[in-house]
């Protein structure tokens, strides 16, 4: 029998291969080594071509950003194929984990001893010592939703605030509520410096298997001050595969910074889209009621201390900063107070506090606190400053020259200047006399009080 004989056809790779160097060059090398180099050709079903990926992460990501694309180049360069389909393969994950090839020269270190792993949790640092308010109200509610069992709508969370204002306790109180309920759980908390410096260890004893087993192994990963592996590639390219394996193993991720994702420099572009794809909450600045309320707490947990309402509130209004400092301020009256055996004022506070206040002092100018008295008592600040005598006006300019005494460093004969050249003996007649209606009138009290607030921002 006799037939024509058929060249042999090209292997399905030979476009895989051409297409995979038209990525490269179209979306430059950063793009694809994140998202396109893990990439593997499955198989060819007929008309349909199945790529692998290694998490369901990039998965979506590449079907999101990409899908298009890789479908145009295979109906180019692979006539035959008019359909891409993109899944996620154990084997994909297996060639997109970094380093894997390497031999330990030790046997894989037992991971049963997460505190060794990170940072001890701090006993005070918990949910029912978290004080809540405006500022950082969503971001508990996170926090106590990712400390709880069962499903998770959002992994990872972030979160990002400034320094001192609860990111770190939030962190510890979300390991002490997952150990409650969990006595066996592994929960490992450590700033990306130390996960920096483990990686770099192992790498350096070629013991990668060991680094990946024990932080791929815990039920929760909480990760602080994530901005500081900016610019680690190779660090910041493990990060990367153990939140992946993590998340993808249900296991839950909790990172902090001081910045959102979106804000991070240095990060590779991959690892904040991760980021970005759980939940981010963020801290604000705590308010004048945060701040008082936390004071109040504190106070009230020191055992033999008592602490002046006027003290407190003093603290609340001057030390805005942070947190942090603020426990730190009160902390300082109260252990004053106590060895030296002095009683408790606001003199006496404002004496052992002379530095942080220095440091704390937010730069009021007298014609800040003019302009919002003006504007609260809607007056023309020409008003304020000018001779006339009239009750609506007097009294608003006694109150604004008392909150320049009690906001700013100026002299008494300075702030008499900035009211129409007024001599100090009218400011210290005004300040005492808004401190002697303080207490008897309620709505001046009222109209104080709102003004500080404002004052405070």
């Amino acid at each position: 029998m006799t037939g024509e004989m058929r060249a042999p056809a090209a292997p399905i790779t030979d476009p895989w291969q051409t297409i995979r160097s038209v990525l490269r060059a179209e979306f430059g090398e950063r793009t694809f080594e994140s998202w396109l180099k893990p990439l593997s050709l499955v198989r060819v079903d007929g008309d349909e071509v199945v790529l692998g990926l290694p998490t369901h992460f990039m998965c979506d990501w590449v079907k999101n950003h990409f899908a298009e694309r890789l479908r145009a180049l295979w109906a180019c360069h692979a006539p035959g194929v008019r359909s891409l389909r993109l899944i996620v393969t154990q084997a994909a994950r297996a060639e997109s984990a970094p380093l894997l090839t390497v031999v330990p020269s030790t046997p894989a270190i037992d991971t049963g001893d997460d505190a060794e792993l990170g940072a001890r949790l701090e006993e005070r640092f918990t949910f029912d010592r978290f004080v809540v308010g405006k500022s950082n109200e969503f971001a508990y509610n996170a926090a106590r939703r990712m400390a709880e069992g069962g499903p998770l709508n959002f992994n990872p969370l972030f979160l990002h605030g400034g320094v001192g204002l609860g990111k770190t306790h939030l962190m510890h109180a979300i390991g002490w509520a997952v150990r409650q309920a969990k006595a066996d759980a592994k929960v490992v908390y450590l700033s990306a410096e130390k996960f920096m410096v483990a990686f770099l260890a192992a790498l350096r004893h070629k013991d990668t298997i060991s680094f990946k087993q024990r932080f791929r192994s815990v039920d929760v990963l909480m990760i602080d001050d994530v901005q500081f592996i900016a610019g680690k590639e190779s660090t910041q390219e493990e990060f990367f595969h153990t939140m992946n394996a993590l998340i993808e193993d249900g296991k839950r991720l909790v990172i902090s910074a001081d910045r959102s994702p979106y804000d991070l420099e240095g990060i590779e572009e991959r690892v904040r889209s991760r980021l970005q794809w759980g939940l981010v909450a963020d801290i604000n600045p705590t308010d004048y009621e945060l701040r008082l309320n936390i004071l109040h707490a504190k106070s009230e947990a020191m055992p033999g201390v008592t602490m002046p309402a006027d003290v407190l509130d003093f603290l609340a209004r001057r030390i805005t900063s942070n947190v942090r400092e603020l426990e730190g301020a009160l902390n300082r009256v109260a252990a004053h107070a106590s060895l030296i055996g002095h009683p408790i004022t606001l003199d006496f506070a404002r004496q052992v506090l002379a530095d942080v206040l220095r440091a704390n002092d937010r730069k009021i100018t007298i014609d800040d606190i003019q302009r919002k008295v003006a504007d609260y008592y809607k007056l023309k600040l020409a008003d304020l400053l000018s001779a006339r005598r009239a009750r609506d006006i007097a009294r608003p300019r006694q109150v604004a020259m008392y909150l320049a005494k009690r906001y700013t460093p100026r002299s008494l004969p300075e702030i008499g200047r900035k009211f129409g050249g007024r001599d100090h003996t009218t400011v210290m007649h005004a300040v005492k006399r808004i401190e002697e209606l303080k207490s008897t009138d309620s709505e001046l009290e009222a109209d104080i009080d709102r003004l500080s607030r404002l004052i405070d921002g």
